[in-house]
């Protein structure tokens, strides 16, 4: 068996959506059954606060825990594992080269957009 020698390191972007992942799927979860936090602890027996401070990215859950509140969501956890992409590294050099002013536009547009979803 050959391993690699060189492990890609994530750029910012990538690193921080990681660090948000388990509360997004947690509340796009929770949103697409039309549940609030209270109800998805009621029925998965946590404690709402639990809830809370994973979707404020306050807490990372555990796999077992994060199935657990899927499932009383009546959703599963898929996962794959893929070549590592570095499209968001590229992106985040881009970014890196942008004026403050520049971002801030950026941001706002960004937050336009998802508005209006």
């Amino acid at each position: 068996m050959r391993y690699h020698t060189v492990v890609a390191e994530m750029g910012p972007s990538r690193l921080e959506a990681s660090q948000r992942l388990a509360g997004n799927l947690l509340r796009l979860a929770r949103l697409r059954r039309g549940l609030t936090q209270r109800q998805l602890a009621d029925l998965a027996s946590v404690p709402q606060s639990t809830i809370g401070r994973i979707e404020t990215y306050r807490q990372q859950p555990t796999l077992p825990l994060l199935a657990k509140l899927l499932a009383a969501a009546d959703l599963e956890l898929r996962t794959r594992i893929e070549d590592y992409d570095r499209h968001d590294d590229v992106l985040d050099a881009e970014l890196a080269r942008m004026s403050e002013a520049q971002r801030r536009r950026l941001r706002r547009a960004q937050d336009r957009f998802a508005a209006a979803r």
